[in-house]
This record gives C-alpha cells, sequence and structure tokens, in this order.
C-alpha cells in the first residue's frame, strides 16, 4: 500500500539541523500518524507521498517550508516583573535558552525562549524553536495501512481524550479521559 489519503502512516526519521541531529524516532518506536490529518508540516507530507513501507527517503526543507522566518515582531522585551509569582522569580527561571510557556492577554498560549536577561527586562523569542532554520530529514516508512475509525479519534492529554488517560481524569479540555494519566483528577 502507498502514502496517501485514508493511509495510516508508521515511519522511522532523523532531522538533522544546522549539522546536529535535533530529533528522531526508530523503527522500534516510530512515529504514528494519519496521513493528510495535519499532524505533520504539508511539505513533509509531500515527499512521503506514494511511499511504500521499506521505502527510504531523504530530503531537506527550506525555512518556509518548515516553521517560516524568524519574524521580527516575534522578539519582544518584557518587564521582568511579568515573571513574579508570589512576589518573586522562581530561581532558574530567567535563565538564556530556558523555554518558558506563556499566554496572552487573551488567554492564547505560547512558548517562548529567554534569549537575555537584563537588569529590568527579559528579552524572550516567540518564534517557533525550529523557525528559520533548514531541516534535513532521512529515514524509511516502517508501515502504511488503511486508518481505521480508532485512528480518528483525538489523543492526547490537555487536547483530547486518550493516549494514556483512563477514567477519572480531566486533561484540561473539559473531557473525562482516566485515572491513569497525569492529568488533574475530576471530582
Amino acid at each position: 500500500m502507498k502514502i496517501g489519503q485514508e493511509t495510516f502512516v508508521s515511519l522511522s526519521y532523523t532531522l538533522t539541523v544546522d549539522g546536529q541531529v535535533a530529533d528522531q524516532a526508530t523503527a522500534d518506536q516510530p512515529l504514528e500518524f494519519v496521513y493528510g490529518a495535519g499532524f505533520l508540516l504539508p511539505k513533509f507530507e509531500e515527499h512521503i507521498a506514494g511511499l511504500s513501507a521499506g521505502d527510504k527517503y531523504e530530503f531537506t526543507l527550506a525555512p518556509e517550508e518548515g516553521y517560516g522566518e524568524i519574524i521580527a515582531e516575534a522578539l519582544v522585551e518584557l518587564p521582568q516583573d511579568v515573571f513574579l509569582v508570589d512576589g518573586a522569580v522562581e530561581e532558574g527561571l530567567l535563565v538564556v535558552g530556558n523555554q518558558i510557556p506563556m499566554s496572552t492577554q487573551d488567554g492564547q498560549r505560547m512558548l517562548g525562549i529567554v534569549i537575555e536577561v537584563l537588569e529590568e527586562t527579559v528579552k524572550m523569542n516567540f518564534n517557533h524553536p525550529m523557525a528559520g532554520k533548514t531541516l534535513n530529514f532521512n529515514g524509511e516508512i516502517v508501515g502504511v495501512r488503511e486508518v481505521t475509525e480508532a485512528d480518528m479519534m483525538p489523543s492526547g492529554c490537555g487536547s483530547s481524550c486518550g493516549d494514556g488517560c483512563g477514567e477519572g481524569c480531566n486533561c484540561g479540555d473539559g473531557c473525562d479521559c482516566g485515572d491513569d494519566c497525569d492529568c488533574e483528577e475530576t471530582k
């Protein structure tokens, strides 16, 4: 079977960025996804379309095909008091390179990377960590099969039910996902 719409894909990959391995999945623990469901970068899916189990692949995505170019407006300087909790900044929080989950005034969640700590302010980068990077992929298709109804069920704590969540667990999205996950217990 070839990769295309209505297929469930398992693959191994190595992502190399700036000459360093940035991420990988092995054949023993492959990346698994429904092709075309928006899980992966569109250009990544385009490069593996039509491949079958056992096929190897290698390609490069330019920044505009991956996570985009660096957006200057996403580099911001914030007052240090933004990071105060109970009147103090947590020790070790404001360290160059730390990724800090934050939210906008309207509740949109975003991840910021500390790029410089000044006396009264902190310079943060809210671009995707791979923005502006050329992504080099190589790997092998481990398996391709037809999509099942179970494959189409949302999964993952924090976004929907499933992926290790059992009864009695509220994964933060209003659905009870179970008692065998790290989510907050429902009452």
